[in-house]
């Protein structure tokens, strides 16, 4: 099966450069955050990484849905992303993810439900499975 989309971004100068969409789109400059020494001001890998899941993730909430008789919309879910940065036992570092999910007009169980379908289908939750903990803290209004 084909790719249904792709992308290509490039990076320039690590967390102190430049990210590039080959549309243009995209064009930021990067920046170390002051928590890690660096001088802030501008965007970061984990910020963007955090961006991506949580909208990712907030279309799988909608996704996963559209059959159901609670089917949610666009409007009625928000979900936050969270990333932290941390070292790991061999010198390098890890990633930890919490998303921060609400979502409006279904109890809490049917919420929780709809939240462990989205982390099934969710490619950013595929693509970490494994590798990254990842926490879903599920409410509703």
């Amino acid at each position: 099966m084909g790719h249904l989309y792709t992308t290509k971004v490039t990076a320039i100068g690590g967390r102190s450069g430049t990210v590039r969409s080959e549309d243009g789109i995209l064009d930021l400059q990067l920046a170390m955050p002051k928590e890690l020494g660096g001088k802030g001001g501008a965007t970061n890998p984990e910020q963007l990484f955090a961006a991506g899941y949580a909208a990712c993730f907030e279309n799988a909430v909608i996704h996963v849905t559209r059959a159901q008789a609670d089917r949610v919309r666009d409007e009625d879910v928000e979900v936050t992303g969270e990333v932290g940065l941390l070292p790991d036992d061999r010198g390098g570092f890890r990633l930890a993810v919490t998303l921060g999910i609400t979502i409006r007009g279904v109890d809490q169980a049917a919420a929780e439900k709809i939240v462990q379908a989205a982390h099934a289908v969710c490619p950013y939750s595929n693509a970490v499975k494994g590798n990254v903990d990842v926490q879903l803290d599920v409410t509703t209004r």
